[in-house]
């Protein structure tokens, strides 16, 4: 069943390139903070005019509409700047995970194709073992520090002159961002993001008389890493109503409560784990953040009773929401209004956001209001496909161009949607997404590895930690020399937890991993 749509049409779509939002917020607030990076404050005319220094810096060195540039960096004042930048050019962004191992960066690399890569100096030791394996790279730009060989942010800066060519953007089809998800299952693929299904998303957000939106005062909190659509999507919403974003490029506990009291944040946007944490803090209550206006849980689902948590420690109210990378990446949103806010809930659609609930089996047959099956979404924020793979984009968007999440749900007569589990083997660690598969290959490339599956582990701050169930192929296998071996191949969150020993891997007459079948054995133990 496809419930009505709750909250109003926005009946006039702006169709217009990403960076016009930062060039709108420049020329209405040119003196207005846009970012606060430690002691560093950046104003929106500051930013746009390294913005266009940047773009027009990268024309001088080649880079054409379509190309794609890199960026490989931990949140800092520069990545907005870049990210603009490039899109000036009408080249596209690929954002990298700076907790990147060399095996994952080659791939994205050698994936993506990008013609620049844009590095933070801070990354030197993985970049020096990836470089010999990936190909294409004219040249290396570095931020914050030197790299061997490269360009510097501020050289290509100071050395750029005249103006930005201009570039006709098509908002309807030109992809932007390309952003890397592992989807449904497997390896990471390109999300091909046009600039209108993030600016739709944008709009969708803040074109709203809600609390729970973005305002020209506001001043949001961003710990959330800016290569993540999480990130990347508030800081775009944030830069669109003119407000101020506080960076942070590592969390700690300290280090978040003293920036909320000296920025005066009014937005908190956040992950399971952190208001687990916020909502544990012993000395909380001796905090001033009276400033807050709202926050967001999002990444994961969290319980009702861990949000009312975080909602009685922080003193406003803690809404959940849902989205990912494939849909730019909101679709349902909760009211952090006292009266219409469902706590346990992801919120209903955004407007223009069509969600159905179909049989987990054949992913057709629509279920009946509060039954589980796997939630579709359609709407303009459904990403182009996927980059050099029609097939997946073939397996998860509809010809009528319903997405299929992968995720299972419930949802009620108000379109209210409750996730109660995945479809998709995923494992979610602290909001990320672990591919099994790829963690599965790794294993299998240990001599003493004969056959391998991995699942998430229920955990209580994670949400849930890879797993390894191992066959072995001899007397030799150790289980700490397996972990070793592979958490030191992947990012920090993808390392494995537990390596158990099984006489064979569960699969059907086709050789396909059960998962399930080891996953629902854990529960079972847990």
């Amino acid at each position: 069943m496809t419930p009505s749509l709750f909250r109003e049409s926005i009946s006039d779509y702006e169709h217009i390139p990403l960076y016009v939002y930062m060039e709108r917020a420049a020329d209405q607030w040119p003196e207005k903070v846009a970012f606060i990076d430690g002691q560093r404050r950046v104003t929106y005319a500051e930013l746009l005019a390294e913005a266009r220094s940047f773009a027009t810096g990268l024309a001088e060195m080649g880079i054409r509409k379509g190309d794609r540039v890199a960026l490989f960096a931990p949140n800092c004042a520069e990545y907005a700047s870049i990210f603009f930048g490039v899109l000036m050019t009408g080249a596209i962004v690929t954002t990298l995970n700076p907790g990147y191992r060399e095996i994952e960066v080659v791939h994205q690399l050698n994936n993506s194709r990008p013609s620049i890569l844009v590095a933070h100096a801070a990354l030197e030791e993985v970049m020096t073992l990836a470089s010999p394996l990936v190909s294409g790279i004219r040249e290396t730009i570095s931020i914050g520090g030197a790299l061997p060989g490269a360009k510097t942010y501020e050289d290509v800066i100071a050395s750029a002159s005249g103006s930005i060519p201009e570039v006709e953007i098509d908002p309807d089809n030109d992809i932007a961002v390309l952003p890397y998800s592992s989807g449904t299952t497997g390896l990471t693929k390109g999300v091909m993001l046009s600039h209108f299904n993030i600016g739709a998303n944008v709009q969708q957000m803040n074109q709203r008389d809600e609390i729970a939106t973005f305002l020209h005062d506001d001043v949001a909190i961003l710990f959330l890493p800016l290569y993540h659509i999480y990130g990347m999507f508030f800081m775009i919403a944030s830069i669109a109503a003119g407000a101020t974003i506080t960076i942070m490029a590592r969390f700690d506990m300290e280090g978040f409560l003293g920036i909320i009291e000296r920025d005066r944040v009014t937005i908190l946007p956040m992950v399971p784990p952190v208001i687990l944490g916020l909502a544990s803090y012993p000395a909380l209550a001796e905090r001033d953040l009276s400033s807050l206006r709202w926050a967001a849980v999002a990444a994961a689902p969290s319980s009702k009773e861990l949000q009312r948590r975080g909602t009685d420690a922080l003193g406003c109210t803690v809404i959940q929401a849902y989205g990912m990378t494939e849909l730019s990446p909101v679709s349902h949103f909760d009211y952090a209004e006292d009266d219409l806010i469902e706590y346990g809930a992801v919120g209903t659609a955004f407007a223009d956001t069509e969600a159905r609930v179909v049989d987990i089996e054949d992913g057709v047959t629509d279920m009946a209001l509060g039954e589980e099956g796997e939630l579709l979404v359609r709407g303009p924020q459904v990403m182009k496909g996927y980059y050099k793979d029609p097939e997946a984009t073939a397996e998860t968007i509809t010809p009528d161009g319903w997405l299929h999440t992968g995720d299972i749900v419930r949802m009620n007569s108000d379109g209210r949607i409750w996730i109660t589990d995945r479809k998709k083997e995923l494992i979610k660690f602290k909001g990320f997404q672990v591919p099994p598969a790829e963690l599965e290959g790794i294993l299998l490339e240990h001599p003493n590895v004969a056959d391998a599956c991995v699942i998430g582990k229920p955990d209580d701050e994670a949400g849930e930690v890879p797993k390894a169930f191992v066959v072995g192929a001899n007397d030799d296998a150790d289980a700490d020399d397996i972990i070793d071996f592979v958490n030191g191949k992947v990012a920090n969150y993808k390392r494995i937890s537990e390596v158990e020993f099984v006489d064979e891997i569960p699969k059907n007459s086709s050789g396909k991993i059960l998962r399930r079948i080891l996953r629902d054995k854990e529960l079972a133990k847990s």
